[in-house]
């Protein structure tokens, strides 16, 4: 059955929907505003709404970290992901992949109370985003090209392909190291979730130790780069799919 010009545009308006990645980059950038404004304070009230992280824990640099992992995170498994599902399966594995994320957000937490219960939602979940993650790092690596040269580029490559490994997720390691090695900090390490202690050892170890505000927004340069480079991808792959 022909859907017509008026199922082609809501299909359109959803996808635009599912994949509009602003509002991320706005509560990142929030986060700077915060930190030039309002000071520390500022900071670790904005950055409160994009990460689970205990704010009160946070010195000004740990801000500025936990916002930039967030960014390169959220990347992957925010836009990357469903633009994959959809290329591959359509608007219904668009939605099929946002139901998973959005099930493993709620329940598929590493905690004892949902430990069990959220076990399959999270294991999904990663199998879901290994090639988001993979592909993520050459988005990244692009979006540092446009916006602070090729040898960020070269170097957010070079540290996802080494330190993905030390990040305890399978697929969040990827993206992030990748904005590691474009910005030149480290990321990572210990942190608190709900007053325990996370200890993971950095990412891009022999980058900057601390992240700065300036960081921040560079970040958000490099992340729409990414986004224009993962909007050209998608467009090449639906030429390509219309000659075939």
């Amino acid at each position: 059955m022909q859907i017509g010009i008026f199922g082609w545009l809501l299909e359109a308006i959803i996808v635009a929907v599912f994949l509009a990645q602003k509002s991320l980059a706005d509560h990142v950038s929030r986060v700077a505003t915060g930190l030039r404004n309002g000071g520390l304070e500022g900071g670790r009230r904005a950055v409160s709404m994009i990460v689970g992280r205990d704010p009160e824990t946070l010195d000004e640099p740990a801000v500025c970290r936990a916002a930039i992992e967030s960014l390169a995170e959220n990347f992957s498994d925010g836009a990357v992901a469903p633009a994959i599902w959809y290329a591959l399966l359509g608007l219904p594995g668009l939605l099929a992949y946002k139901m998973l994320n959005t099930a493993d957000s709620m329940i598929g937490h590493k905690s004892p109370k949902y430990l069990h219960f959220g076990w399959a939602s999270a294991r999904l979940d990663d199998l879901a985003n290994i090639p988001a993650a993979r592909l993520s790092i050459l988005l990244i690596a692009a979006g540092a090209a446009l916006t602070t040269g090729r040898r960020t580029a070269g170097n957010a490559l070079g540290v996802a392909l080494r330190d993905h490994g030390l990040h305890r997720s399978p697929n969040s390691g990827w993206p992030e190291a990748a904005m590691a090695g474009a910005l030149d900090v480290q990321l990572a390490g210990p942190r608190i979730y709900a007053g325990t202690l996370v200890n993971e050892p950095m990412i891009n170890g022999a980058g900057r130790s601390v992240a700065t505000v300036a960081d921040v927004e560079t970040g958000v340069s490099i992340f729409y780069g990414a986004c224009g480079a993962l909007l050209v991808l998608t467009a090449i792959a639906a030429v390509l799919d219309s000659i075939v």
